[in-house]
């Protein structure tokens, strides 16, 4: 993985790290279950960021490297996974 793409994902995971601990404040204090519903959306939305980066990163990477191996099994290997992945995201 890229240096700038770990750097990213690490800036993005240190973010949602702060804003868990926000979330479990939230609860103590008992907030306004709205708004702790506000920031849940923003934790997912953080992770899901995350992930699209570690998933350009392996398209770019792994599974390019896969498919111009030459290797038939490991393309189809990198295809089953791909697929696996896609849909267990898709729901």
């Amino acid at each position: 993985m890229p240096e700038a793409t770990k750097q990213a994902l690490g800036r993005r995971l240190r973010r949602i790290e702060g804003q868990v601990r926000g979330l479990r404040a939230m609860i103590e204090d008992d907030r306004y279950c709205i708004e702790v519903m506000t920031q849940i959306s923003a934790v997912h939305e953080g992770l899901r960021g995350a992930g699209q980066l570690i998933l350009e990163n392996h398209l770019a990477t792994c599974a390019t490297d896969a498919a111009r191996s030459g290797d038939a099994a490991r393309a189809r290997t990198m295809w089953a996974e791909l697929t696996k992945l896609f849909y267990r995201h898709a729901r």
